[in-house]
């Protein structure tokens, strides 16, 4: 089959490789659809990976056609479309079980597309380990494309809002607008929000927001915004997605006493200064974690069958698979209004 590997630093090669086997009789193998670049891809894409392997296909952000099913699966059969949550894990477990995978009780869990462990699902086909618990049937009035964004990015954004703490009449602070922080803006309006401040240096993201009712701003303007807005009390939350040190720092100094802080950007930060006495002294909450998809989805079906989510407006690029490579320039750069770039097998 095709597949996007991973060779090094901004080096990412569409190239054959084997196809797809069983490894147990609980696996099954998904025919890809569509898929679609996460920010967090750029992490490998830009060298700083989470393994030493090379060319290994990227990408954990898959729907597909179930194509074939070993003797141990029970709730998949050939010919199911599927979506493929971005983490998967043993599926016996009682965290697997109530759908929180990275909990996983026996140490298997684990991302696709992080290294040879388990490969990625940019490709024309994967292989899904105890698919009954890691693939899951798109329900009717989800469209394939909505359900790609629930793999991963709606999952996330959804996840952060949530661990925000906001509320019905809540003030926001979403700092980064990228597709997780768009759909983080939209999950905290249907959430309550009374005020979402979404905070980007980037005017075509700014834009979004605004669009979808948030009050757009500058990271140099934010500020002084916000604390005139708030009469200097400041915001009861926020929820940073970019995962850089200075944007969480950022996020901190947003919040008023005893808010909340929710960090969903990836991190690999090993020496960020928290600033503990000043979160003592203000009584803050500060959540930070990877999304477990499949737990967040029993919310996030009904709000997208309704209408009240739509994921899918964030596509800004549908391409071949075989033009990841520039997909993925593209996408980094944010060139062409790159948003959520979707990838179609040829």
């Amino acid at each position: 089959m095709k597949a996007l590997r991973y060779y090094g630093a901004r080096d990412v090669r569409y190239e054959g490789m084997d196809d797809p086997d069983p490894q147990s009789v609980r696996d099954a193998v998904v025919k890809v659809e569509a898929c679609s670049i996460c920010g967090s891809d750029l992490h490998i894409y830009h060298g700083h990976g989470f393994s030493e392997d090379v060319g290994f296909c990227v990408g954990h952000e898959a729907v597909g056609e179930v194509v074939e099913v070993g003797s141990g699966v029970h709730r998949l059969k050939v010919g199911d479309k599927v979506m493929i949550p971005a983490a998967v894990g043993c599926g016996n477990c009682r965290a697997c079980l109530a759908g929180v995978v990275n909990l996983c009780e026996y140490g298997m869990g684990s991302c696709y597309g992080l290294s040879a462990k388990l490969q990625g699902s940019q490709a024309e086909a994967v292989r899904v380990p105890a698919a009954d618990a890691n693939a899951v049937k798109v329900p009717e009035g989800v469209s394939m494309e909505q359900a790609l964004m629930m793999t991963d990015a709606l999952a996330t954004a959804w996840y952060g809002a949530r661990n925000a703490d906001i509320v019905p009449g809540s003030s926001v602070a979403v700092i980064g607008l990228g597709p997780i922080g768009l759909m983080a803006v939209d999950s905290a309006f249907v959430m309550g929000a009374h005020v979402v401040y979404a905070i980007d240096p980037i005017p075509e993201r700014r834009a979004l927001a605004e669009a979808a009712g948030a009050i757009a701003l500058h990271p140099d303007e934010a500020m002084e915004r916000i604390k005139q807005d708030t009469k200097g009390r400041k915001l009861d939350c926020a929820v940073e997605v970019v995962g850089a040190d200075a944007t969480v720092d950022f996020a901190l100094r947003l919040v008023r006493p005893r808010g909340t802080v929710s960090v969903i950007g990836v991190q690999q930060s090993r020496r960020f200064a928290f600033p503990l006495e000043r979160a003592f002294a203000a009584g803050l909450t500060f959540r930070t974690g990877t999304c477990s998809v499949p737990e967040e989805l029993p919310a996030l079906f009904p709000l997208v069958q309704s209408g009240r989510l739509k994921p899918e407006k964030y596509v800004s690029h549908r391409l071949p698979l075989s033009e990841g490579a520039e997909a993925y320039r593209l996408f980094e750069a944010r060139e062409a209004g790159a948003l959520k770039m979707v990838l179609i097998p040829d």
